[in-house]
């Protein structure tokens, strides 16, 4: 089998007979070069399978399931509360979040906010394409642009707060609950007093100085992901 592995958002199960869409086709004839007879592997939220192609038909792969390689897996909910940035930075950091554990990804609109809209479509492809590579079976989900108040209000989390002003440099397991861990990283141009005043009055908030540093919102996301990752598994 190659070592290709494709996300397939419609219902997998053995015996199963479908084709892929005409970008994955693509890919997987003309660039991988997979014949028919060779397989390859598919997977979304139901697990992973093994995909045999069946026959190659105006460009378009028609498949058969002959195989479950991966149940689905339970995972523990890692969110990211994110202010948008531009959007190179912005597809490199939900890139690299998304390789990191990343289960959903939160854009939050603060006070100091620069870029106000994400494109939610490009961001869901760099999603699909991170999960592909790093062998996750989960892929993340992407919600719309909220104001710090309806996050905060309609989300029961263990809120990881990064915080330049913190004098705390680690973070207290014992405090953890059954929530999804969310990390929540400000803009460019930081939190706002007030907003700093709201995310403390969490209910469940512990802040922490990620680097003494100030570091770019990419760099702060990989670097506080890394920290809770390490922790946690």
């Amino acid at each position: 089998m190659s070592n290709i592995r494709l996300f397939f958002k419609e219902s997998l199960s053995l015996n199963l007979t479908a084709k892929l869409d005409k970008s994955q086709s693509h890919y997987v004839n003309k660039v991988m070069r997979v014949k028919v007879n060779e397989s390859f592997s598919l997977f979304n939220g139901s697990g992973e399978w093994e995909a045999k192609i069946l026959n190659i038909s105006k460009s378009i792969v028609e498949f058969n399931i002959i195989k479950q390689l991966r149940q689905k897996e339970s995972t523990k909910e890692l969110w990211l509360a994110f202010s948008p940035i531009k959007s190179n930075y912005l597809n490199f950091m939900v890139q690299k979040a998304t390789e990191l554990g990343v289960t959903k990804f939160l854009p939050i609109i603060f006070d100091r906010t620069i870029v106000r809209k994400i494109n939610k479509e490009r961001l869901e492809k760099v999603i699909i394409e991170a999960s592909e590579q790093s062998n996750q079976i989960n892929v993340p989900s992407i919600k719309d642009p909220q104001n710090l108040k309806n996050f905060l209000d309609k989300n029961k989390l263990d809120l990881i707060f990064t915080d330049l002003n913190s004098d705390n440099k680690k973070i207290d397991l014992s405090k953890f609950t059954d929530s999804p861990i969310c990390i929540i990283i400000g803009p460019e141009g930081d939190f706002s007093e007030a907003e700093r005043t709201q995310i403390l009055s969490y209910k469940s908030v512990q802040s922490i100085k990620i680097n003494n540093n100030i570091l770019r919102s990419e760099t702060a996301v990989i670097s506080a992901l890394s920290i809770v990752s390490y922790l946690t598994n």
